[in-house]
């Protein structure tokens, strides 16, 4: 059945058609038909490995796609070793670690906190924001304070490893958001927010057996971020777009260069015009790069991508960007293309 969307769309076509006394052009970018019985699950980075693998137990039983997504990045979001995701992430300049994440299902249901504390699985608390309350996002105490009302244990998310990266950073105070570059000048320098081990972010996507697709983000934010600061992560076609007529997408990286080009919604808008994955990938990357070139070369952001076809692809503006795939038939880690 057509989208409401789509409906409307149809229909102004149609009237303006019939006003101006011209035939219809042939409409373009129709929807992909989803490839039943083959699952699929795709994360950001290496340690989406683990996190697939989690998703793939629920996957190959038949299950959804979206019980699938919130259980795979479950896993790093309870890692005490991945600092940029859940417990032990790195905090914020005043020392605390605050969440933000996102889930989405293939019925455009969708869930979001942002600047959660003490609770490790932000993405089940985004799930029963979708799913018991009228809203898409709740925010700070009064997430907490949801959280805690449904049950999450509140716990201390700062590990002494993190406590001791944010006291060796207060000796500089030095903040520069540059994430995951292959640069001499961040390699060796684990102070900096943007060094090579602030990846900043879980993005997974999945298509089910029954060709139905979902995603989950969850982060720990920006390391040293200003306290409030949200990133793309827990928004809405931003770090993450699900659209069951043509599949879904995720980013990681700054995430305020891909909130201004609102990037994964992007990405899935070119995949319905045609785009194979990695090309719409590739052109959402272009846009940012579009918007301010200089600044481009400075950071790093990274897009994954899922058609309803079972096709993947990514690409990111710098170099160091990979992401995790498991399938049937393969289990492997990809190392993404990127512009400069």
């Amino acid at each position: 059945m057509a989208s409401r969307r789509h409906f409307l769309q149809s229909s102004l076509c149609s009237s303006l058609a019939v006003l101006a006394g011209k035939k219809l052009p042939a409409q373009t970018g129709t929807p992909h038909k989803a490839v039943k019985n083959n699952p699929i699950v795709i994360s950001t980075w290496d340690f989406g490995k683990a996190a697939n693998a989690a998703a793939w137990e629920i996957l190959q039983k038949g299950g959804r796609a979206l019980d699938a997504v919130e259980a795979g990045v479950k896993i790093p979001e309870a890692d005490p070793n991945n600092q940029t995701v859940g417990y032990g992430g790195l905090p914020d300049r005043d020392g605390r670690v605050t969440l933000d994440a996102c889930i989405m299902d293939e019925h455009y249901n969708c869930g979001s906190v942002m600047c959660l504390e003490h609770i490790i699985h932000a993405i089940s608390v985004a799930r029963l924001v979708m799913e018991k309350t009228p809203h898409v996002v709740l925010v700070g105490d009064g997430a907490l304070q949801f959280a805690l009302d449904n049950g999450f244990k509140k716990e201390n998310l700062l590990t002494p490893e993190s406590e001791a990266k944010w006291k060796e950073w207060l000796k500089t105070s030095k903040y520069e958001p540059v994430m995951n570059i292959e640069n001499k000048l961040y390699k060796n320098d684990p102070s900096m927010p943007g060094g090579p081990d602030n990846h900043d972010t879980i993005g997974m996507i999945a298509m089910d057996a029954n060709g139905h697709c979902s995603g989950a983000c969850t982060t720990s934010g920006m390391a040293y971020k200003l306290r409030g600061r949200v990133g793309d992560s827990p928004i809405i076609g931003a770090g993450l777009y699900v659209d069951d007529e043509v599949g879904a997408a995720t980013s990681t990286g700054v995430g305020e260069e891909v909130i201004r080009v609102v990037g994964s919604f992007l990405v899935v808008e070119l995949m319905r015009q045609g785009l194979k994955p990695d090309a719409a990938c590739k052109k959402a990357v272009e846009r940012i790069i579009s918007r301010n070139p200089a600044k481009a070369k400075k950071v790093q952001v990274g897009f994954v991508a899922l058609n309803k076809k079972g096709e993947f692809g990514a690409y990111a503006l710098q170099k160091g960007f990979t992401y995790a795939v498991k399938t049937g038939k393969e289990e492997k880690i990809y190392r993404s293309k990127s512009i400069y």
